[in-house]
């Protein structure tokens, strides 16, 4: 029997994806070790598993929310999920991705990733507070990856989600302490689901976050 690609096999349980979404995935893979020496985008102990630990990881936002075209991700260092998600959004009639990063040199390599895949990604350069507060136009969620803490991503994204904008947030072991600090300032609807990828993690779905008084 001959064996899947890396590719494939990693993305099986998560969402189907075409050749040319599966092409411009390895391209990204490609770019971003060719760019990891350099400027350290993911952790270097995950480097053996991209396919699995990040690529595959951060599918399942738009596995789980498949109706939603308009994302906005904060903190998007290496571009995930944000390009992950543009990416797999790249054949939706009007998708748009935007990633918002402070740090100019990550900034060039998610506009040469969007460039050579010609995944729907906007790089918005600056602080994420003050990135969100001039954004307009329609934006269905908002996503996060290892940027912070709960109670701090709240504070952050807040600009949106004073509009009413959703977010989904990926989140590890230590995640219902962080529940509990962030509960203490803020009134949340929110609901947990089990990340395929890794047992001890969650993609938190935050339908509403309201500063407690």
């Amino acid at each position: 029997m001959t064996a899947l690609p890396e590719s494939v096999a990693a993305l099986r349980g998560i969402l189907p994806v075409s050749r040319e979404t599966e092409r411009r995935l390895t391209l990204y893979v490609e770019l971003l070790r060719k760019w990891q020496p350099a400027q350290n985008l993911v952790s270097p102990r995950t480097m053996g598993e991209i396919w699995t630990r990040h690529i595959a990881d951060s599918a399942q936002l738009v596995a789980l929310f498949p109706e939603d075209r308009h994302w906005v991700d904060i903190g998007s260092g290496g571009g995930l999920p944000g390009l992950v998600t543009g990416i797999l959004l790249a054949d939706k009639p009007g998708a748009s991705i935007v990633c918002v990063e402070s740090n100019q040199k990550k900034c060039a390599f998610l506009r040469t990733v969007a460039r050579e895949t010609g995944a729907p990604v906007t790089v918005r350069d600056g602080r994420i507070e003050s990135v969100l507060k001039q954004l307009d136009g329609p934006v269905d969620r908002m996503s996060a990856r290892a940027l912070a803490p709960l109670d701090k991503l709240l504070d952050l994204a807040s600009p949106l989600m004073a509009r009413g904008v959703p977010a989904a947030f990926h989140k590890g072991e230590d995640f219902d302490e962080e529940l509990a600090e962030a509960s203490q300032s803020w009134s949340l609807d929110l609901v947990r689901h089990k990340s395929l990828i890794d047992p001890a993690s969650s993609i938190v779905e935050i339908r509403r976050a309201e500063r407690r008084l």
